[in-house]
């Protein structure tokens, strides 16, 4: 008993530290409200990668010349990099603005995606270049659509656009790539998947066996098909694949409109190929890295990477923290 005791003693005090800091943070919530809201402003973050290329050779140089040879080429990358400020950009060097989309199954980094489009059509000129780097596996077909439709208002400008993938652009990866004007991928890049696939579990049994009732009251004859907790019909089925269907010929007409070389009855089984096997079915052009690619781009063109950053506001990283601190417990 006396062992019972000590431990709801313990167990008081805990929970009263626990209540004074989850206060004493929500204090600060609301003194800090309002001055965070300017800190919490989105923005675009332009990198110039010339620059990054440039430090990371100077880098190696400096380890591997002599002390006098290295000196002597500062001096003249100096005097080089004056000579180009000077210019003023007149010098006929193009542009090249780099984005980047890393995909996940609802397709979310088309809000960041949105806005460097925005920003880079704010000054992109036809002379101009857009390389998209993709990274997607693919997801659901709204958000994928709204994504290759970004890249299409590039093409619409009639600025050239290139698709650049070194891992996977797969099914929506896919949709988006191919309306670039030219695809590049690794030799491993896994590319294609041009298919539709939906899948959804019923407990429909499960309910009937434990006596529940499920009850869903629709107006028009197919706003719903298959239903998760009802009971499915084979015309509810007939009709979901008619769905299915249709957006798989919807996105074989997409693929073909914008790379009207391929055999589309070929590549449209929802199957994947690597880099080099995508080559040869005309799903890419070149067999090549985006790092690879953008080096060679940057001897004749100033490198732009533009990223759309989402800042949190200090209410956030606060309530985040708080979260974070009784999880904990």
């Amino acid at each position: 008993m006396e062992f019972l005791a000590d431990y709801g003693i313990f167990a008081a005090k805990f929970l009263t530290v626990a209540l004074v800091i989850v206060l004493g943070i929500g204090t600060l919530i609301v003194l800090f409200a309002n001055r965070s809201q300017s800190a919490s402003a989105d923005s675009i973050e332009v990198k110039n990668l010339n620059d990054k290329f440039n430090a990371m050779r100077d880098a190696l140089e400096a380890a591997i010349l002599p002390p006098k040879a290295w000196k002597a080429m500062v001096k003249q990358r100096k005097k080089e990099r004056k000579e180009h400020a000077s210019r003023s950009g007149d010098d006929g060097r193009t542009r090249v603005f780099v984005c980047r989309f890393d995909g996940d199954i609802r397709a979310s980094g088309v809000t960041s995606l949105q806005e460097e489009v925005t920003a880079i059509l704010s000054v992109a000129t036809p002379g101009d270049e857009v390389v998209a780097l993709i990274t997607s596996p693919g997801g659901v077909i709204h958000g994928y659509g709204l994504a290759a439709s970004q890249l299409q208002r590039i093409r619409d400008r009639g600025i050239p656009l290139t698709s650049a993938v070194d891992k996977v652009a797969a099914s929506g990866g896919y949709m988006m790539a191919c309306v670039a004007d030219k695809i590049i991928a690794a030799p491993f890049a896994i590319v294609g998947s041009i298919g539709v696939v939906a899948q959804i579990p019923n407990f429909n049994r499960l309910l009937k066996k434990h006596d529940i009732d499920f009850e869903e009251i629709t107006a028009g004859e197919f706003k719903r098909t298959l239903t998760m907790f009802g009971e499915n019909t084979d015309a509810d089925r007939r009709k979901f694949r008619e769905e299915i269907e249709d957006a798989h010929e919807l996105f074989k007409e997409f693929v073909h409109d914008n790379r009207p070389a391929v055999d589309i009855a070929a590549i449209a089984t929802g199957e994947y190929w690597y880099g080099k096997r995508a080559l040869e079915q005309q799903l890419i052009d070149e067999l090549r890295t985006s790092d690879d690619y953008l080096c060679e781009r940057a001897k004749t063109a100033d490198i732009y990477e533009v990223t759309y950053r989402h800042k949190r506001s200090l209410v956030d990283k606060l309530l985040g923290q708080t979260v974070r601190l009784l999880h904990s417990f």
